[in-house]
């Protein structure tokens, strides 16, 4: 029997499993051995590379698996990296990885194949291969977690583009003002990301505190910092009306959008993660009420707009998926 080897590398945990080396229809039967860890990054990538080459051959050990085993290692990671090099280049969530060779690393040391992706991809292939896009062809993955960022597979095939910058739907600016999200005022991602509804609430919870009022979010000015998405969605969840608007608002850039992804790529399937995931019901009928005016009827009519399927789950299917996938 094959397997593969699915490496998620993020700024707080590291997960290293085994899989199946080939696609089953049951997700559940996939994920065969899983070993997570703590993520030190002030510790430099050569620790954490290193943690991670120890979790590989405790599984390899633990399941008298061979590297004659394994078909294929696949490694989900923030950005900016090369997929194309296999070469990390210095992730804001992971202090020091400032070009490092990870898949060669990997293949030196043990042989095997590396495929290299960011993680908005691996999620876009993870939803392809075991979750809400499956049987689909022409997909789009949302990240809509702390950042926004999209994942495309197109006829079949993951694009990535010229120099792996495809999808990074976050920087496109629809508004003249608004929240910073990929360094620009007004960005999809200011306003759809679990940062840019931090962003709004301080905004609006400020202009409440100023005029004396004191809202369920946050009535001392000087919390506002401490503003979370989560704590916006549960103000939100209990009935708070201003929560509800930020939402709403949220919602409505949400779905400005997706109607430009709509128009430009007529994709069969959008498949929306993280936030939208738990807050669907606070997002959708405003993102729905703009799509349906904005976008192109024909283009809108073959489209489906979903949550994750895979849930918290999805990196684990995600550096697994990217095992399994053909070149």
């Amino acid at each position: 029997m094959k397997y593969c080897l699915g490496i998620d590398i993020g700024g707080t945990k590291c997960a290293v499993l085994l899989g199946s080396s080939t696609i089953d229809e049951n997700k559940d039967k996939v994920i065969i051995h899983k070993e997570v860890f703590a993520t030190d990054i002030y510790k430099g990538p050569d620790y954490t590379i290193d943690r991670i080459c120890r979790k590989i051959d405790k599984i390899l050990l633990e399941r008298e698996v061979s590297t004659d085993d394994i078909a294929k290692i696949g490694i989900c990671c923030g950005g900016p990296l090369n997929s194309k090099t296999g070469v990390i280049m210095n992730p804001p969530n992971l202090y020091g990885w400032d070009n490092i060779s990870v898949s060669g690393i990997l293949n030196k040391r043990y042989g095997i194949q590396v495929k290299l992706e960011n993680d908005a991809n691996a999620c876009a292939v993870a939803e392809w291969k075991f979750g809400a896009a499956k049987g689909y062809q022409n997909i789009i993955f949302l990240t809509f977690g702390t950042g926004l960022g999209a994942g495309i597979i197109l006829n079949g095939k993951l694009y990535s583009g010229t120099n792996n910058m495809a999808g990074e739907v976050g920087h496109i600016r629809l508004s003249t003002f608004g929240p910073v999200g990929y360094g620009k005022a007004g960005s999809l991602e200011g306003f759809c990301s679990g940062s840019g509804t931090a962003q709004l609430a301080r905004i609006k919870v400020l202009e409440k505190l100023q005029l004396g009022e004191r809202p369920e979010i946050c009535s001392d000015i000087s919390k506002l910092g401490s503003i979370t998405a989560k704590r916006v969605a549960e103000a939100a969840d209990n009935g708070d009306p201003l929560a509800k608007e930020i939402f709403a608002l949220s919602g409505e850039y949400l779905g400005k959008g997706l109607s430009i992804i709509i128009d430009m790529l007529n994709p069969e399937i959008i498949v929306i993660g993280s936030i939208f995931q738990r807050c669907r019901h606070l997002l959708w009928p405003f993102a729905q009420e703009v799509i349906e005016k904005e976008s192109l009827k024909l283009s809108r009519s073959v489209c489906k707009i979903v949550p994750s399927e895979l849930g918290d789950d999805i990196g684990n299917y995600a550096a697994l998926s990217l095992a399994m996938l053909k070149d």
